[in-house]
This record gives C-alpha cells, sequence and structure tokens, in this order.
C-alpha cells in the first residue's frame, strides 16, 4: 500500500482516486479549501498533479517544501482554451509543463504520465478495442519504476507502458493533446489514447 495524495478533485482526479483506492493504495484527494493541499502532500509519499494545467505550476510551486524528496506524478496538460473549452494551443511551447515543474521543483521526482487519452481510459485501458500506450518521463529511473507499479495497479499491461527518457521527452507527449479537440469534433467525446502501431 502506498500514501497517495490526489490535488485536483475534478473528472481525472476522482477517477484516479476512487481506482487507487480500490487497487488498495491510501488516497487522500484535496479540494480548494485553504491549506488542504499543503496537508494532503505532506502526509503523502507519491503526489499526483490533476490540477487544470494552466493554473499547475503556481499551485504546485507553492508546495514547494511538501513536495521535497516526493514523487510528483503529472498527468496535466497545460494549454491554452479556445472558444469550445478545448485545447487550441500549448502554454510552454518548446517546452511542456512536466519540464517546468521539474525545473522549479528540483528536489522533487516529477514523472509525466496518462496524458495522452481521455481521462476514462486512465483507470481503464483494457476497455479500448485495441491495446492503449502510457508513456514515461522523467529523470529519477526509480521513481519512473514506481510509477510504473501504479499504472499496473490500474490496468496497465507493462507492455503498454513506454518509457521516453527525461523529462525533455514529455513535451512531445503533452503536444499530443493538440489531437484531442479535432478527434473529439470528429468522432464525439468516447474514449480514446494515443497508440504506437508496431
Amino acid at each position: 500500500m502506498t500514501t497517495i495524495a490526489v490535488l485536483g478533485n475534478g473528472r481525472v482526479g476522482g477517477n484516479l482516486a476512487a481506482a487507487l483506492t480500490r487497487a488498495g493504495h491510501e488516497v487522500t484527494v484535496a479540494d480548494r479549501a485553504p491549506g488542504a493541499a499543503g496537508a494532503a502532500a505532506r502526509a503523502a509519499q507519491i503526489v499526483i498533479n490533476a490540477t487544470p494545467g494552466a493554473g499547475s505550476l503556481d499551485r504546485l510551486v507553492a508546495l514547494r517544501e511538501e513536495l521535497r524528496d516526493k514523487i510528483l506524478v503529472d498527468v496535466s496538460n497545460a494549454t491554452i482554451d479556445g472558444p469550445d473549452g478545448l485545447p487550441a494551443d500549448l502554454i510552454y511551447p518548446g517546452s511542456s509543463l512536466a519540464e517546468q515543474l521539474q525545473e522549479a521543483l528540483p528536489e522533487t521526482r516529477v514523472v509525466k504520465t496518462l496524458n495522452t487519452m481521455l481521462f476514462p481510459v486512465m483507470t481503464s485501458p483494457a476497455t479500448l478495442p485495441q491495446a492503449p500506450d502510457a508513456f514515461l518521463s522523467g529523470e529519477d529511473p526509480q521513481a519512473k519504476q514506481t510509477v510504473r507499479d501504479l499504472l499496473v495497479d490500474l490496468g496497465w499491461h507493462m507492455e503498454w507502458i513506454t518509457d521516453l527518457g527525461g523529462i525533455k521527452t514529455a513535451r512531445a507527449t503533452e503536444a499530443a493533446i493538440l489531437f484531442v479537440p479535432h478527434v473529439i469534433r470528429s468522432s464525439g467525446f468516447a474514449p480514446f489514447a494515443i497508440s504506437i502501431a508496431r
């Protein structure tokens, strides 16, 4: 059992928290109440960033001390939304939210994952008719192994998880969010994920 804090109690955070609890982990979800995020992060071994990506950097930098020596799993995408509320552009072109977080929080081990799919797939990957891919980006091999184990707890097969390398590789997976509005407009809000055909 791992002690996990989920920052963000929307669809993504709620879905992850419920699934990780079912898998036997001790999970706390931090809402927007003053001090809730800090208290949750302080007590956790792993912190999951499921806050809206546009404000994630400021929120998490404010938790620098609470996040010291922790694994921070970043599942968010920092985007500028269009008039229809769907992602229209990246806030950090030529970089990524994950890179910005790692630079701002050097004593925290940031791992980027689960950001290339609609939220239901994060915890039910086997419901898709073909195998999806989950990607890992981060500087710390041990932290990535811990996150890989969490993904297995969420139903991901080991062969569906690809370690892309260092944190800079997150800029590629974060850019994949630009597919999402076009896919949704084309085929509706049905679960999908980026998958690499091999």
